[in-house]
């Protein structure tokens, strides 16, 4: 499909973008609640395989595929593989250093995989202009998370690289992706599903090396917490973001990911109560600026 991507995103699918990223930022607020009883590694394991449980009972239903095959199961496995890295360094990253500089230097993500598309995707390439609004974008989460950083531990600038790494796989992931599907006649279930599928022997080993013989204590917010990131993120929202893949071109795709962090603020103010600082509000502002430039149409 990926020959054929739109250049420009729609009207339609940017809806489905925010969407999407709305749903991710939830995601920020339900990890709160899971790691009251469940560490983050065995969170991470248990969602992927029942979104991959999931997904495979949908593509059965629908009489579509699902496992990539023959040729295409390395590519399978290589995305899988990344995806469980990605999320092995991110959980590392945490152990070293305060969540808020976790969020922006995970979120250097959107700056990498553009970079990623310029070099190794063809007719995804970088302006002035489009560089210009991805660092708007991420000068906006900065803005946001960067004033909470005040009491750091000494090993801070170990989880800043960790979480740099992490951000490096999520890269590569989504690069690899696009790649792979504008050589390969794959859709976005079988890549989803490569991902899930293909990442839990890398989470298991997170698991063993992070969280063995951490308690787990489930209630009914815990459990709640697992089923919104198993079913609503992993399972549905991951689709619709894996569609987009398909679909756009990545460096455009990249900017509305830096929303996902501050509607986790935005809704923590909501749903918990947290303060709704003013910085938010302009960290927002310049996002939505970063993304009108990075998906502005050219001026011939």
């Amino acid at each position: 499909m990926s020959p054929g991507t739109s250049k420009h995103i729609p009207i339609s699918g940017a809806a489905l973008l925010v969407f999407v990223c709305l749903i991710w930022g939830g995601n920020m607020v339900s990890i709160k609640f899971s790691n009251m009883g469940v560490p983050p590694m065995v969170a991470a394991t248990v969602r992927s395989m029942v979104a991959a449980a999931c997904l495979w009972g949908l593509g059965v239903a629908m009489g579509r595929p699902v496992w990539m095959r023959g040729a295409d199961l390395r590519h399978g496995v290589i995305i899988g593989i990344l995806f469980g890295l990605d999320f092995l360094f991110l959980y590392w990253g945490t152990a070293f250093t305060v969540a808020s500089r976790a969020i922006i230097f995970l979120y250097t993500h959107s700056i990498w995989a553009a970079l990623g598309a310029h070099f190794f995707l063809k007719g995804d390439r970088l302006t002035p202009v489009k560089t210009s609004g991805l660092l708007l974008a991420f000068v906006g989460v900065a803005l946001v998370f960067g004033v909470r950083s005040v009491h750091l531990p000494p090993t801070y600038w170990i989880g800043d690289l960790l979480e740099v790494v992490a951000a490096l796989f999520w890269a590569a992931t989504t690069v690899y992706i696009k790649w792979v599907a504008g050589k390969r006649p794959i859709d976005h279930y079988q890549t989803l599903f490569s991902q899930l599928f293909y990442s839990i022997p890398v989470l298991v080993v997170g698991w063993l090396i992070l969280d063995l013989g951490k308690p787990v204590t489930l209630t009914g917010p815990v459990l709640g917490a697992l089923a919104y990131q198993a079913f609503i993120v992993a399972f549905f929202s991951y689709l619709l973001w894996f569609y987009m893949i398909h679909s756009y071109a990545v460096s455009r795709l990249a900017a509305f990911i830096f929303l996902a962090p501050l509607f986790g603020v935005l809704l923590g103010g909501v749903l918990q109560g947290d303060p709704l600082p003013v910085q938010l509000w302009a960290g927002l502002g310049c996002v939505g600026a970063g993304i009108y430039l990075v998906n502005r149409p050219r001026v011939v």
